[in-house]
This record gives C-alpha cells, structure tokens and sequence, in this order.
C-alpha cells in the first residue's frame, strides 16, 4: 500500500486517472483550481498556482516555483500532487511529486528526471501505485513507482525509435503526447504524434512492468495524434483521438484479443467540427475530454479566432472554440452538439470538475483562465462564471479533488 501520505482514486468517464480525496485548506472540490503557466517573456520563470473562485474573479491564493520554470501537466493522488517540468532545451524533464499543504502552498517531497520534455502523465497499478510520463520533446516514455511519494523510484525509461521517412519537425522524431489508461487498467497507451502512432503497453498491476504491443498505424503521414479518451458503455469499448497537425477527431472500436494485445477499428474520421469543412491555415488541435459519467466529448481547438468572447471589462475578444459532441451508447457514433467560446485564443487545456457542472479553460496565448457554466444533462457550455489573468502562458487547468 502506499506510505505517509495515502490516495483515493478511481477511473473517470473518460478513464483518465481522477482523484476522490477531501480538498485540504477548506475549499470545496469546485472553488479551488491549480494551474500551471510556461514564462513569458526573457528571464521569466512559470509558477504553479492554486486560484480561487470568489464571485466573477479567480483570485491567485498561493503561487510556487516548487515544480521548475517549465511546469506543465498535474495529476493528483489524495494529497500528493505530481508536476512535470518539461525543461525546455534541456535534455531531461522532471517528475515532482509535492505535498499539498492546508495553506495551498507545495511541499517538494521526491523528484527524479525523465526521458525529456514530459507533458501528460496517468496513474496506474494496484492500489494507484505506478505513474507513466509521456516525454514530447525525448521521444519516449517512463514509468515509476510512487509507492512512497517521497522517494519516486525510476521503473523504466524506453526511447522510441525516429521515423526514416524524412519528414520535418516534429514529425522527425517519435512524439508521445500524452500517457492513458484503458477500461480495464491493463493498457496505457499513447498517442504519438510525430510517428502517427497509438503505441500500446500491456501492463502488471502487481509488479507495475509493462509489455510493448503491437502499435496502431493505420494514420495518413501528418495525422499528428496528440490527445485522446476511452468510452466504456456496456460490454463495448470506444477510443477517440485528434490529431494536432491534421486538426481529424477520429473515433475507434476496442477489441481486447487474446494475446494480451488491442484492436482499433475506426468508426468516425471527420475535421475537430465533426464535418469537412476546410479549418484556418493555423487552426491545431489540443485537448480531449469524455465529461465525468456522460456520453459527451468536448475538444479545444487553437488559432482559429472563429468566436467571439466577452471578458468581465466589457471588451469583446476572438476566440477559439469548445467543440461538444454526443456519443452514441451503443455505436460510438458522434454527433455534433456545441461550438461555444473557450474564453479566448489558444486553449491548450481545459478541464471538467468533478459534477460535469463547470468546465475550466486555460488560455496560453491571452494569459487567461475562465470558468464556465456547464449543462451535464445536455452537454452545453453555458455563460462564464469566474475569469482571471494570470502571469506568463496558462497551459493547464484543473479542478482541485
């Protein structure tokens, strides 16, 4: 079991790792967010802060370098919180895991370097006690054991081959983008962007190792799948992805097989608008959630400036959109439900709270973070309850469990 400082977790709708243990400092699950911010500017650093909704405003409450100049995704495990510095230009990122103290500031228990450039990671194992990293910028993968989050201990680093075929960056280079975990918790797998792959590890829930399986391939060249979720609706299983430098929402059946491996069979390949339509020149797909207990997907797109959002001063501002659809229970058909504003412009990560009432947006390029209404009966983003400016470039969002 793991020591000193517990966890509650369990799987999400979207089966991603989602924590369920009490908030400390007397916030509920709802008021509180963390976000991180990549620097602005030369000599800047990025912060991790922890920011309240108080009426319309977020309100910073605690600020903290304790996860390095480049922080980016979080994953909480009851009051353990692990951050990854990507490190930009160096040649390893770092896992932290920090103590979350009542006052909201961060206590640096363990730290250990990773392939380099982290951007996602998944808790899986009996009892919660592994963690997968998927490293952007090194092409690879890590896995640890967090048993005692104060001394995380390497498992595995695995680098993945460059593709041959001569493309440019960041198609030059394996690129996992983010670590998931299967229905069942026995697979991670992870959407590499630059090798057009859903590479595939068959895991040991006891002993926390892994298996390599047999990758998914069937992309065009340029797909650039980058983020992705599992759908369980009774016995059957669907996956859905997009792709970053395609901007394709492409949706699969899951087979278990046999031989401990996976099948993806593709369902659903149409534009992060669920039609044909051409997108902006510089239109790039970011993140994908399946909200908390429903048939709903929602994406981000970035760069297309094709909405309009007002901020709480009055002024109206482009702004890129949140795209919902509803997923069929027993085909895994999508259908489009919502197009609504993400706040502003470049909504690398948004995240849903624990109800699917609120969806928090964080936008990178306009150094903002807004909170709207959500409606878990039908899917649709309402009004924005809460904004607030932050320093630097907002690249991740979460709600505090």
């Amino acid at each position: 079991m793991r020591t000193s400082y517990g966890v509650a977790f369990a799987l999400s709708a979207g089966f991603r790792l989602a924590t369920a243990a009490p908030v400390c400092g007397g916030g509920s699950a709802s008021d509180l967010l963390w976000v991180t911010t990549y620097p602005a500017g030369e000599g800047a650093q990025g912060k991790l802060l922890t920011l309240k909704l108080d009426g319309s405003k977020l309100e910073v409450v605690a600020e903290s370098d304790t996860c390095g100049p480049y922080p980016s995704w979080l994953t909480q495990a009851g009051d353990v919180l692990y951050c990854v510095d990507e490190a930009w230009g160096g040649d390893h990122g770092t896992l932290h895991s920090l103590k979350i103290n009542d006052d909201h500031s961060f206590t640096n228990l363990s730290q250990h370097e990773t392939v380099g450039g982290p951007v996602s990671t998944v808790i899986y194992g009996k009892d919660g006690l592994g963690l997968a990293v998927a490293d952007y910028a090194g092409g690879g993968i890590d896995t640890f054991n967090i048993a005692d989050p104060a001394a995380i201990k390497l498992i595995k680093s695995l680098v993945y081959p460059a593709p041959t075929d001569g493309l440019p960056d960041p198609q030059n280079s394996a690129r996992p983008h983010e670590a998931i975990l299967d229905p069942t918790g026995e697979f991670l797998v992870f959407p590499d962007l630059g090798a057009d792959q859903i590479r595939v590890l068959k895991v040991d829930k006891e002993t926390l190792e892994y298996v390599e399986k047999p990758s998914y391939t069937d992309f065009d060249r340029g797909t650039g799948p980058r983020h992705g979720a599992f759908f369980k609706s009774g016995d059957k299983t669907f996956f859905y992805l997009v792709g970053e430098l395609s901007n394709l929402l492409q949706g699969f059946s899951v087979a278990y097989n046999d031989d401990d491996s996976l099948t993806f069979t593709r369902i659903h390949n149409s534009t992060t608008h669920g039609d044909d339509k051409p997108l902006p020149e510089d239109t790039a797909a970011a993140e994908l959630w399946i909200a908390p207990g429903s048939n709903f997907l929602t994406l981000s797109s970035r760069f297309e400036s094709s909405l309009e959002y007002t901020v709480a001063n009055g002024t109206k501002v482009p702004s890129d959109p949140l795209i919902t659809f509803s997923i069929d229970k027993e085909t895994g058909a999508l259908t489009h439900v919502q197009s609504a504003p993400a706040g502003g412009i470049n909504p690398r990560h948004f995240s849903f709270n624990s109800d699917g009432t609120r969806v928090a947006s964080a936008l990178q390029s306009d150094g903002r973070v807004v909170v709207f209404e959500r409606d878990p009966s039908t899917g649709k983003i309402g009004k924005a309850t809460a904004e607030g400016d932050v320093e630097g470039m907002p690249n991740f969002a979460t709600f505090k469990q």
